[in-house]
């Protein structure tokens, strides 16, 4: 009864879905205010209903409810309690809920924050959002239906994929799609503005929080996914340019840069086309991602589905979205004058180029991500891009942009004089060139990355810093500087918390890549070998029983000069109902350095296989991305950024828009 309750909900909210896109639209075309009011009790049921869809599915994974095929396929009696409530999204059929749910939600939202929007434009917002809400609920409803009975129940189910039962990776697709489905709201942005023929300074600060929430989710989410990738699949590594993960990166990389335009927007009202175009491609971007992983294109543990069925509908979902809304940008592409003039040097001219480096740097990838596609349809020949060709392709882009960040933000708008900024960064330059010298003088033998990475980190993380103490100004006591600081707007502090987890993620990847230490060996029980500065030393290899699962697990000893430092645990685990090994790392984590211990098969001559890595400034990879994440929040509750924050000075929009 209760899976029925929650089909029988999905249903309605398809319905008040197609009724929110049709009726507003027609209310702001003929200023109707009730038809337009209509799109917000619309955006409010949607959401409860399809709340009430995902309660109901959840409770059936809890309650191992194995009448319903989802549950079979993805459940079992004995796994623990929070891999029954992850595994509603751990599938294709909840994860498109899921997804469904976040849409919903951020029209809700758009609903409830935007009171002070203009009563045509909030109308057009919400119906737009509508329509891509009607548009999932349709591919649910008649592919992906997650309600779908048994026949016959069986007494148990098959399990989970033990890949996915981990903490890591439970939380990583609710912050994926937050970020994933937030860049919606952009789009709905975008295309009501075309509807009305505006964009304006105004419009460049309401879209903004939207696309910064959408960008902070989506770096948690990623940052999430590297990490759970780093530790759980026993590879070693933080990123592997495997086609999902660059379908996520990707819209990442246009959010930053539709951020950096909508600022030019608010502030000089420039660029107004390219960030429209922006906010269209980095949905389109969001729906790419969703296509690559359930239309069966491309073979990764992270794939979903792989049913050319449900690939066709998403492509058509896309061609529907991204194509109208290119078709219409094209059409209304006159009405969208810039203003602002600017020079050469400035800091809209900057913006520009951290733009032009992001948008190429993604084509990059894209490339990189499609092309064996392209080859075996085109010329029926399999090719595999991987890591190589992304890192000599898309790293040199990172470095340019990395080095004129810091100028960048601290040029003055409209016009300015490089070498003044400059001069108020050489404190940072010659901070940066010195750790550069020193990292060279100390590596031997190895390659530039890693003095260059260490670089790039110490000039963004100091640029920031004299950045905002710039903005403080000068003159006065301690104190007195102290409570300016205090002062200073959350945007600005967000800001250099932002570029600072960059400098940091970045100096630790370089870090990593260019000192990491391997040893791949066959020992013995009892017997001792050296990595690096640490002795390492396996004492003994059990079996162990878990929840839903048998583990073999070794004990490692780790030591330096004579003095233990830790005993790991790295395990082998095999989940006997589904049949499927997994690797489970121990890590030893440490500010400057992971010991990374890895246990695999035992040997016909006697013996373990065993992987030891010693991964300098690993943690910073996630460290810098946790400090992205929090800078994006602090300027998120900046009022100054909030939907409806300035907003009343543009009351007058509230009439006819100008064709």
């Amino acid at each position: 009864m209760i899976a029925e309750l929650g089909h029988f909900a999905l249903i309605l909210a398809f319905v008040t879905a197609c009724l929110q896109t049709v009726v507003p639209l027609v209310g702001a075309d003929r200023r109707w205010p009730g038809w337009m009011a209509f799109a917000e009790p619309a955006a409010n049921v949607q959401f409860f209903l399809t709340v009430v869809a995902f309660a109901a599915l959840t409770y059936a994974f809890v309650t191992s409810d194995f009448s319903l095929q989802l549950v079979v396929s993805n459940s079992h009696t004995d796994k623990p309690l929070l891999y029954k409530v992850t595994g509603v999204w751990g599938n294709h059929e909840g994860s498109m809920l899921l997804w469904v749910l976040i849409v919903t939600l951020f029209g809700a939202m758009a609903q409830w924050f935007g009171g002070n929007l203009p009563p045509t434009l909030r109308a057009r917002i919400l119906a737009v959002q509508g329509s891509i809400g009607a548009a999932f609920f349709a591919f649910i409803l008649f592919t992906s239906n997650p309600f779908l009975r048994m026949d016959v129940a069986p007494f148990d189910g098959r399990d989970l994929n033990p890949l996915l039962q981990d903490p890591g990776l439970a939380f990583h697709p609710p912050f994926l799609y937050l970020g994933y489905v937030g860049l919606s709201m952009a789009f709905s942005f975008a295309i009501a503005a075309l509807i009305e023929g505006r964009v304006d300074a105004a419009w460049g600060r309401w879209v903004r929080p939207w696309t910064l929430a959408a960008w902070m989710f989506l770096t948690i989410g990623i940052g999430l996914g590297s990490w759970w990738a780093y530790y759980e699949l026993g590879w070693g590594g933080f990123w592997f340019w495997d086609p999902v993960e660059n379908a996520s990166f990707m819209p990442w990389l246009i959010a930053v840069a539709l951020l950096h335009s909508s600022v030019v927007v608010e502030k000089r009202e420039s660029l107004k086309s390219w960030t429209v175009l922006l906010a269209i491609i980095a949905f389109g971007f969001s729906l790419l991602g969703a296509f690559i992983t359930r239309s069966g294109i491309i073979t990764s543990v992270h794939a979903f589905a792989t049913d050319p069925e449900r690939g066709v509908f998403l492509l058509l979902i896309m061609g529907v979205f991204v194509g109208g809304g290119l078709t219409l940008f094209a059409a209304r592409a006159s009405v969208m004058e810039a203003k602002g003039v600017f020079g050469l040097v400035s800091r809209e001219s900057a913006l520009v180029a951290n733009n032009v480096l992001l948008v190429v740097a993604t084509f990059v990838v894209f490339i990189g991500t499609i092309w064996p596609l392209i080859s075996e349809m085109l010329f029926d020949r399999k090719l595999s891009v991987g890591e190589p060709f992304f890192n000599q392709a898309f790293t040199p882009f990172m470095v340019i942009l990395g080095l004129i960040l810091p100028i960048g933000s601290m040029l003055p708008w409209k016009r300015a004089r490089i070498g003044r900024t400059v001069r108020a960064l050489w404190p940072a330059l010659a901070l940066a060139l010195a750790v550069l010298a020193l990292v060279w003088a100390i590596q031997s033998g190895r390659s530039a990355l890693g003095p260059v990475g260490m670089m790039l980190g110490t000039w963004l993380v100091v640029g920031a810093v004299i950045d905002v103490l710039s903005r403080a100004g000068r003159g006065g006591n301690g104190r007195n500087r102290l409570a300016r600081l205090a002062r200073l707007p959350r945007s600005d502090w967000g800001k250099a918390v932002a570029h600072s987890g960059l400098g940091v993620t970045m100096a630790g990847v370089a870090g990593l890549l260019a000192w990491e230490m391997e040893d791949i060996r066959v020992v013995q029980t009892d017997e001792s070998f050296d990595v690096g500065r640490y002795e390492i030393t396996l004492r003994n290899v059990e079996q162990v029983q878990g929840p839903n699962y048998v583990s073999t697990m070794a004990l490692v000893d780790v030591a330096r000069g004579g003095n233990l430092i830790t005993t790991l645990r790295p395990e082998k685990r095999v989940y006997p109902v589904a049949g499927q090994p997994t690797t489970e790392a121990a890590i030893d984590n440490g500010f400057l350095r992971d010991i990374y211990v890895v246990i695999g098969d035992p040997q016909q001559a006697g013996g373990w296989a065993m992987r030891v890595y010693i991964k300098p400034l690993a943690n910073w990879i996630w460290g810098g991305s946790i400090l992205m994440a929090l800078g994006g929040f602090l300027s998120l509750s900046d009022r100054r950024y909030r939907v409806a924050a300035g907003s009343r000075k543009s009351s007058r929009l509230q009439g006819v828009p100008a064709e």
